[in-house]
């Protein structure tokens, strides 16, 4: 039986299986699973799976670390591996499933969203008179939107003086329900200790070589005492290289709606 037919008798399936929680986008031909409230698997089947390659795939899951991530990644592809052709995208989503189950129990949500945004927009405005004391003392700022195929990208800087300021930062990001839910939260920051010594560090938060890109900039800005972060909302479809572009650019547009550099 060729790809194309396989493909066609597994997606049957998988709705008979799933019923209403397996879905298709007509317009891009993504599948996506929603796993649980806060965790959707997003699926594109490549011409040649399940032959010589494994289907493509995003995770929308904010409540999943890093670590974890890598552990969903590395069982995927043990199972692609294993199953030497044959179809996997159930296995895959009982995998999910399990894994969720063990790792997260009830501490997926976001529940403790103190900040006033309106649910219909992810966009941030750092000026609302609603702002939090301490998003006033960490001097945050939130930048434009850029859109491309349903998916978002914004970035967020933090003017920020020692490690603690690295954490309050991010963690004041995720207190916030619609920044909580992106799919990967980016990270890099630089800082300036005494002896000319420069503290640096990055989180690709699942999305593979973007933080170093971030971390580059502020290296080829010279920039130090600052932290950037570039939340990124996976809209279905895959950008390819193009979303390192626009990861890069919501970098440098809130390091200019911070005054930190020029336009």
């Amino acid at each position: 039986m060729d790809n194309i037919s396989q493909q066609l008798d597994e997606i049957e399936v998988l709705k008979a299986i799933f019923e209403d929680q397996w879905q298709i986008d007509t317009e891009t031909g993504t599948y996506s699973m929603q796993i649980n409230e806060d965790v959707k698997l997003f699926i594109t089947l490549d011409p040649a799976y399940p032959s010589h390659a494994p289907p493509k795939y995003e995770l929308m899951a904010p409540g999943l670390t890093s670590t974890q991530k890598n552990v969903i990644k590395n069982e995927f592809q043990h199972i692609y591996e294993e199953e030497c052709g044959n179809p996997i995208i159930f296995q895959w989503i009982e995998k999910l499933k399990e894994i969720i189950s063990k790792e997260l129990s009830n501490d997926i949500s976001c529940n403790n969203c103190d900040i006033d945004v309106n649910p219909d927009s992810v966009v941030l405005n750092g000026n609302r008179n609603n702002e939090s004391i301490k998003h006033k003392v960490l001097n945050i700022t939130h930048g434009p939107t850029i859109v491309d195929r349903k998916s978002v990208f914004q970035g967020h800087v933090c003017e920020i003086k020692d490690e603690r300021d690295v954490k309050e930062f991010m963690k004041y990001l995720l207190e916030n329900k619609k920044i909580a839910q992106a799919t990967h939260n980016i990270s890099a920051y630089r800082l300036s200790l005494p002896n000319s010594v420069i503290m640096q560090d990055c989180d690709d938060d699942g999305e593979a070589h973007a933080a170093s890109r971030i971390l580059h900039l502020l290296q080829i800005l010279k920039l130090t005492n600052v932290m950037v972060v570039v939340s990124r909302w996976y809209g279905g479809i895959h950008l390819g290289p193009d979303r390192f572009k626009h990861i890069n650019n919501a970098a440098r547009q809130v390091l200019v709606e911070a005054g930190l550099i020029s336009r």
